[in-house]
């Protein structure tokens, strides 16, 4: 769990995408818990600006807050037991009169249903769908109103994209979460998104370039594009995938150093996008792809629409045609049917393709998902083995990648201190929160700035390295 900080105007995080410094007398105050992915983060970003601006005061401890606010990831069983865990702790805070009251967000209502919610989780004051998120204030105005009306509030999912603007946000100053697109249009049978966040909607290309100069101007020199189904992008709005042409536009805005591209499915990878990744001066090489398996007969029954030859040849055509690309994918083992054979088929794979960066979790039954009406269903303990399995193979092939970058001088953006000698950052190889870090050795140095750092050693998935320190030529003496 983590608690996001005091709003302050001195803190270099937290602050309102517009530069808005809200006025308004304080209505009272809140903490805010926000679990999930980044798209989720980009919803608790929003809903924090909107309270904000309605003025709510945010304030770093849910003891003593008038009111806490969990925004739920539901995706799988392990997710939403940690959401409902939060939800727990802050119901007993509020049963101890630490906290007038708690009010549920996000993807677990969309996924359970507000009577399911409050039925098994008694003493919710307020529910919050997905899409209803810009009501976030009306629910907060009506707990201090002590009315029955409107506490619980599900909006249909939106037939155009919504508005991420005048964003709170959360993230370091210097990076950000920019959601191009909502829900997916992907059939896949063990995933429960489409339920939850709805059909594919395509953000307009021209509002997605007015967020990106909004972050620009608050100081974002990353921007990390993300949706559900990234190459899918303008599918539905223009008829056709637009994502070069929108990349081509974000590449003009100014301040913006780095583009990195999550969330890319398979399908719709074109030669046009390739080569715009390839020759761009903004958009880092490095490309997040979840392929989720590789044998055609697991592929066929999670209905991803594409084969084994299909992705080894985007795989190939990716190495070959963008210089020093960085993979990252994740894989789901245990899915039902699955076998030994498949399994090991599997293995090979990561074996022969070496990725970078990779993740590996087992099959959670859905309900609701069509893979649960699949025969094959694997005990957990099998579903556990084969991931283990697949992570220990997994870290050789990260550690050697590691071992390769030692001696590299990498640009490097600085996300934190660690200490008055030692500070903390990444390389166009690490996605924030879900890749490594490179500790670099220097003093004075400035969180949100690229500095050239001298790689000098690895530690497990994390680098270390020294500031290239850069000579001033010196004058012809007389």
């Amino acid at each position: 769990m983590t608690l996001l900080p005091i709003v302050s105007s001195d803190e270099p995080f937290a602050t309102l995408a517009t530069g808005e410094d809200p006025a308004t007398p304080s209505k009272g105050t809140y903490c805010f818990v926000s679990l999930g992915c980044p798209k989720n983060l980009i919803d608790s970003e929003k809903m924090l600006g909107s309270l904000a601006l309605d003025g709510y005061v945010l304030v770093s401890e849910p003891a003593g807050a008038d009111f806490v606010i969990v925004n739920t990831c539901g995706f799988i069983e392990s997710s939403r037991q940690e959401s409902k865990a939060v939800i727990r702790e802050m119901l007993d805070l509020k049963r101890q009169n630490k906290t007038r009251g708690v009010i549920v967000a996000g993807c677990l209502p969309e996924r359970l249903g507000g009577p399911q919610l409050q039925a098994e989780l008694p003493g919710i004051d307020g529910i919050v769908g997905v899409f209803a998120r810009e009501e976030i204030t009306k629910v907060a105005d009506r707990l201090f109103g002590a009315s029955e009306e409107q506490r619980i509030i599900f909006r249909p999912a939106p037939v155009k994209a919504l508005d991420d603007s005048a964003r709170l946000r959360i993230t370091p100053r210097h990076f950000a979460y920019l959601k191009i697109s909502e829900g997916c249009d992907r059939t896949c049978t063990f995933c429960a998104i489409p339920k939850m966040r709805g059909k594919h909607a395509t953000k307009p290309i021209e509002m997605v370039i007015a967020e990106a100069r909004e972050l620009a101007a608050d100081g974002v020199r990353e921007l990390n594009i993300v949706a559900q189904d990234t190459t899918y992008y303008g599918m539905d709005l223009y008829g056709q995938v637009r994502l070069v042409e929108l990349l081509r536009e974000l590449e003009q805005v100014e301040g913006i150093d780095w583009i990195r591209l999550m969330y890319l499915y398979p399908i719709n990878f074109t030669d046009d996008l390739i080569d715009q990744i390839a020759g761009s001066s903004k958009i880092i090489p490095y490309l997040d792809m979840p392929l989720q398996h590789v044998s055609d007969g697991v592929l066929k029954r999670m209905q991803r629409r594409v084969n084994r030859r299909q992705t080894v040849e985007l795989v190939h055509k990716l190495r070959e045609r963008i210089p020093n690309v960085v993979l990252r994918t994740t894989f789901i083992t245990g899915f039902p049917g699955e076998t030994e054979a498949q399994f090991e088929e599997l293995c090979e794979f990561v074996e022969e393709t070496r990725f970078e960066r990779m993740g590996v979790f087992t099959y959670s039954l859905e309900p609701g998902t069509p893979a649960v009406k699949l025969d094959g269903h694997l005990p957990e303990d099998v579903k556990e083995a084969r991931r283990n399995r697949l992570m220990e193979l997994q870290q050789n092939i990260a550690f050697e990648f590691g071992d390769s970058l030692v001696g590299y001088e990498l640009d490097v953006l600085i996300d934190d201190r660690v200490d008055d000698e030692t500070w903390v950052g990444r390389s166009f190889a690490d996605a924030p929160e879900i890749d490594g870090a490179v500790y670099v050795k220097g003093t004075d140095l400035a969180t949100g700035t690229f500095l050239p750092v001298q790689i000098e050693a690895r530690q497990d998935y994390d680098l270390v390295g020294s500031v290239v320190v850069v000579e001033e030529s010196v004058g012809e003496q007389h």
